[in-house]
């Protein structure tokens, strides 16, 4: 037996979290939210909430909120595309995400970015196949060589073809949600298996200030009653579209936390549900939301601790960079980012690979992230201290020869102990390889894992279900599928 203290970071008092949620809930039964959806609409009225017509805000009282809290499950797993257990989304296990949607791709040769296309997302799902440390795929990018219409729909089928790790998603439009599902089905092989064994999550974002549109309203519910995990993604802008004190937007996140938590439990109790967000603190020099910015990720790491005290699994946007180049400011940020997240105890940390505010997506970043992660579960693995790591009996070998390299102790220990990157990482001398930058390094090593990594096939008869979902889609459209998945 031996012992190991976990490293782990707070930002709030346990004093502080409790007079944040007593603002919060003043908040949701005072102000109000917005709420557009009918459904939603309904069921928070039949529970209690009183509803000004007019002004379309729904009061909810305290006890709706307790209640509803009371009601959410504590553990979530997730399952990969055959069907094992890949995410168990409890305490402070961490998993790392690339970010979703992004409307750009970098281009490691012109070093810009650029529109992706359906051939794009399915690299990217290829690639994070391959990458041990990323745990999750997602429909990471949003092709601009498809309806737009269809484009979160198109984006699950490319995901669920190339990749067989769990999936994060979201819809775009409300008649997205059952066409998605039955793709999940599809590959699951019934509605019963896959609320068993989920194989996705669904991002809902409330928009600031306190305001739930239809269409996410609608993906709430519709995962709520399929019992498809949502993950919340509350977006406060410090100083633009909530308070520009951190506490402040704390208090506004999680009011409207709360009151997602409300509707997605009134729709279906026991749902399984994730605390989430995608925060900024608000730039006002350049009118930007810096995802990268240090305030930025002491909201996230302070929220996610709120959402722990309410004994839910967590979410946040971390692990990315503003900049627009694979460089030193993508390292920086992404790095003390994914550092963080993992000290918080963050359950799900979404953003590797991202630049430019969560706009583009780089499949070289997200190679050298794919080590950051890894460093990032290292540290919080910590020392491990037992009779056989404190080595007594092999300082009397050692010291013989001065060297401990050849010990069995030394070919035991060294690979548990330690953390060794990719190619993308140079820690070798001057003297052996020719000096080339992160970039450069990175760029080849993605090439050689798009020519060779082949990811396992769907299930039997998987693909050719996907494949009629996605043509019948199409054709109304008028269009017939023209890549190769």
């Amino acid at each position: 037996m031996g012992t190991r203290r976990v490293p782990f970071v707070e930002f709030l008092f346990e004093e502080d979290v409790a007079r944040i949620l007593r603002e919060a809930k003043f908040l949701l039964s005072s102000i109000g939210v917005f709420v557009e959806n009918a459904e939603a609409l309904r069921l928070l009225e039949e529970a209690g909430a009183r509803f000004d017509h007019d002004l379309k805000r729904v009061y909810i009282p305290e006890e709706l909120v307790e209640s509803s809290l009371a009601s959410c499950p504590r553990k979530i797993q997730v399952f990969d595309r055959e069907g094992n257990s890949a995410v168990d989304l409890t305490e402070n296990n961490t998993y790392f995400v690339p970010g979703s949607a992004a409307l750009k791709i970098y281009d490691p040769e012109k070093r810009s970015s650029r529109t992706p296309v359906i051939d794009d997302l399915a690299k990217l799902g290829r690639l994070v196949d391959y990458l041990p440390n990323i745990t999750f795929q997602s429909t990471a990018i949003v092709p601009g060589d498809v309806p737009e219409a269809m484009g979160d729909r198109i984006r699950l089928y490319v995901a669920l073809c190339n990749c067989r790790k769990p999936v994060v998603t979201g819809t775009f439009v409300k008649e997205s949600f059952a066409i998605m599902k039955e793709m999940l089905v599809a590959v699951r092989g019934s509605e019963e298996k896959l609320r068993e064994r989920p194989l996705a999550i669904f991002d809902c974002c409330p928009s600031p200030p306190l305001k739930w549109s239809d269409l996410t309203c609608q993906s709430l519910i519709d995962c709520s009653k399929s019992g498809i995990p949502a993950e919340l993604v509350s977006m406060p802008l410090s100083g633009a579209t909530s308070p520009v004190t951190i506490a402040g937007s704390l208090v506004q996140h999680t009011a409207e936390n709360l009151s997602g938590i409300v509707i997605h439990q009134l729709a279906s109790p026991g749902a399984p549900i994730i605390y989430g967000g995608s925060p900024a603190f608000f730039d006002m020099r350049k009118g930007t939301t810096p995802m990268g910015a240090i305030e930025t990720m002491m909201i996230d790491c302070a929220y996610s601790q709120i959402g722990k005290s309410l004994g839910l699994p967590t979410h946040a946007y971390m692990g990315l960079s503003d900049s627009r180049a694979v460089d030193y400011q993508g390292g920086l940020e992404s790095g003390l980012g994914a550092i963080l997240a993992a000290l918080a105890g963050v359950n799900v940390v979404s953003g590797v690979g991202m630049m430019e505010f969560e706009n583009c997506q780089s499949m070289e970043k997200l190679f050298l992230d794919n080590d950051i992660c890894g460093m990032a579960h290292r540290l919080r693995d910590s020392v491990y201290v037992n009779e056989e790591t404190l080595a007594r009996d092999v300082f009397r070998e050692a010291t013989l020869d001065s060297s401990f390299l050849n010990t069995k102790h030394t070919l035991k220990w060294f690979k548990k102990e330690g953390y060794f990157p990719s190619a993308g990482i140079d820690r070798s001398s001057e003297a052996k390889t020719p000096t080339t930058s992160a970039l450069d390094r990175a760029t080849e090593e993605v090439r050689k894992v798009l020519e060779t990594h082949v990811p396992p096939a769907l299930p039997e008869g998987a693909r050719a279900k996907l494949n009629e979902i996605v043509d019948r889609d199409l054709s109304a459209y008028g269009k017939k599928r023209w890549w190769k998945t």
